[in-house]
């Protein structure tokens, strides 16, 4: 919960914020970190790449998605940047000129790293769970994982926890097989440990 006592953060703080840094409102916290390791980059681009025929142009599966890589959501008093969001074309077909989306996606991904995981599980999930996402989904190069999460009942329920190079079908997008090691297959091997 936010800390009455202090000033809120305000979309100000976020524009003033350094170019090189992402900034985020959680809770009436400004976040700053630095953009994404590389390694983060990749899996994020690639999971992208994978959905984004499918999924929002149609080419070998069903379409009907609007994807984007790191929106700007403006979700209630809360700034967020997930690495990918979707939304259901029923909901919203095209963007405009505006530097942010105020309307919640339907689905979000985080990819998880060691400064950024307690973030995103802690702060972030909830708030996407306030705001009614319906999946999310929790990606960790280092471990090599995707973890499922479907809101029921303003609670995320895990549905799976994939790992290595399983071919899945994951929601909402198990309309088609996604194959894990194409998500780490440009990444050097984590350190056995």
């Amino acid at each position: 919960m936010a800390n009455p006592a202090r000033r809120q953060a305000t979309y100000e703080d976020v524009l003033a914020a350094p170019e090189h840094l992402i900034a985020e409102v959680l809770d009436g916290e400004l976040v700053l970190q630095p953009r994404p390791a590389a390694r983060h980059s990749v899996v994020a681009s690639t999971l992208g790449e994978e959905l984004g025929p499918p999924f929002k142009r149609g080419r070998g599966g069903p379409g009907g998605w609007l994807i984007l890589d790191e929106p700007e959501l403006h979700l209630a008093s809360d700034i967020l940047v997930p690495d990918l969001a979707g939304w259901r074309r029923e909901r919203l077909d095209r963007i405009g000129d505006e530097a942010f989306i105020e309307m919640a996606p339907d689905w979000v991904c985080e990819v998880l790293s060691p400064s950024t995981e307690k973030r995103d599980r802690a702060a972030k999930l909830p708030i996407y769970a306030r705001e009614r996402v319906s999946h999310a989904w929790l990606v960790n190069p280092a471990q090599r994982t995707l973890e499922v999460l479907r809101l029921t009942s303003e609670r995320w329920l895990t549905l799976a926890v994939h790992h290595d190079d399983h071919r899945v079908r994951a929601e909402p997008f198990d309309a088609i097989e996604l194959d894990l090691s194409v998500l780490w297959m440009d990444l050097v091997p984590a350190p056995a440990g």
